[in-house]
């Protein structure tokens, strides 16, 4: 075992492998703790599509020693509350209580990844209600349109899957099936039990070394390295009242030295109410009501994108629009702007000092990417060190680094002509 005795995050590495950080915030009366697994849906085998999400759901579904009911009810009997959640890299499960509960809250959590029953029966439900989350994510375009951007982006990879799967591979996976995947995949030292609020590190410590010896093997295998390819999806049969719009081009992995550029580059183009889209694109010209840019850093790659929704006969203007302001902030943005997208990161890095389960995620994500907590002073001087000649040349690199990728669902004739206009991007 070996710890960590700096001022701040503490850090305790088991001798298991598993790594404990936590961040004490005596102003408050509650804590967030959770178990942050280094392994999602870019680590499933290609007849695993979906298992990662399917794994986190069963997770709740009972052990050998409480039942579903008695899982919800040991937490909520004391005021708290539990939730999962499924990504490309990482599946977390956590959990809110009273500083006083924490040693319940890790014996919970423990309980649900080292003993998990798989009952037939709770897994043939857990089928269906997953079934039931497919078709509503298909049922609602906004959300579909990002399925299909980033299967667009990256076809036929696991980075490019939907999370939740289709209903034949859900329903093809049985409790052999999710035993060898949690097996395979939950192992240190890519498993970081974090917890932050009113947590005492050694307690927290000396449960987990109790509790979580059973992750201890070799790393779990490395996903492939992501291929990105672009190309234009446009998803049809649909009577919607408007076009939903993405536009994306090749992004950085976060471990990029030239991240923090791209982000404020983001931020500028598309990051809030004084950015050059949302002016130009809804105050300016009315095309749309949300309008936005983003970036999606990965452990080896990136994705950039634009997301507007428009009426189908706006769809040509708005993506022309769209483009020209990628084009034109590249060369044109001012100090002004650096500055208010330099603030806007600040501020969410403060933020999340300030929310026990934001600080929490925060330790736990940096430990699996960095492998290290990273100080905010750290974070705030690569925000503060990036110039506007910087952010230029982040913004052209993007527009350089490869093919556009453009998906689109709704009504409208002109998405054909939409995409040959996003197109435009690549020769920039």
């Amino acid at each position: 075992m070996s710890r960590d005795d700096a001022p701040g995050p503490r850090i305790t590495r088991l001798d298991s492998g598993v790594t404990v950080v936590t961040d004490a915030m005596p102003h408050l009366a509650t804590a967030s703790l959770g178990i942050w697994a280094g392994a999602g849906a870019r680590d499933e085998e290609p007849d695993e599509h979906g298992i990662s999400h399917l794994l986190e759901h069963m997770a709740f579904k009972g052990t050998k020693r409480r039942s579903a009911r008695a899982i919800a009810e040991e937490i909520e009997a004391v005021g708290g509350d539990i939730n999962a959640a499924t990504s490309v890299e990482h599946t977390t499960y956590n959990a809110r209580v009273l500083g006083e509960d924490v040693p319940l809250a890790l014996d919970v959590l423990s309980d649900i990844l080292t003993e998990p029953a798989f009952d037939p029966e709770e897994l043939a439900r857990e089928h269906n209600v997953i079934v039931q989350e497919i078709g509503a994510a298909l049922d609602t375009p906004d959300d579909l349109v990002f399925d299909l951007f980033q299967e667009r982006a990256f076809p036929g990879q696991p980075i490019g899957r939907s999370i939740l799967g289709t209903p034949e591979t859900v329903r093809s996976f049985g409790p052999d099936r999710l035993r060898a995947y949690l097996a395979r995949n939950y192992r240190a030292p890519k498993m970081i039990v974090a917890a932050a609020g009113a947590v005492e590190h050694e307690a927290v410590v000396e449960e987990v070394a109790k509790r979580f010896s059973g992750f201890a093997a070799a790393d779990k295998p490395a996903p492939a390295p992501a291929r990105y390819q672009g190309g234009t999806e446009i998803g049809g049969g649909r009577d919607l009242e408007q076009a939903h719009i993405l536009i994306g081009l090749p992004g950085l992995s976060y471990r990029d030295p030239a991240i923090h550029a791209l982000q404020v580059f983001t931020n500028i183009l598309g990051g809030g109410m004084s950015s050059r889209l949302f002016q130009e694109v809804r105050e300016a010209r009315g095309l749309c009501y949300a309008v936005y840019s983003f970036h999606w850093g990965y452990a080896d790659t990136g994705l950039f994108g634009v997301y507007a929704g428009t009426d189908g006969g706006d769809v040509d203007e708005l993506v022309d629009v769209v483009v020209d302001q990628i084009e034109t902030t590249i060369e044109t943005l001012s100090e002004g702007e650096l500055a208010r997208a330099k603030a806007q990161a600040k501020v969410g890095l403060l933020a999340a000092l300030e929310s026990s389960g934001a600080r929490a995620d925060q330790l736990a994500r940096q430990m699996l990417a960095f492998g290290r907590p990273i100080p905010l002073e750290e974070i705030v001087a690569k925000v503060e060190a990036v110039t506007l000649n910087d952010a230029k040349a982040a913004g052209r690199a993007l527009v350089g680094r490869g093919l556009p990728t453009f998906t689109a669902l709704g009504p409208g004739k002109s998405l054909e002509t939409a995409a040959r206009i996003a197109e435009r991007l690549s020769a920039a």
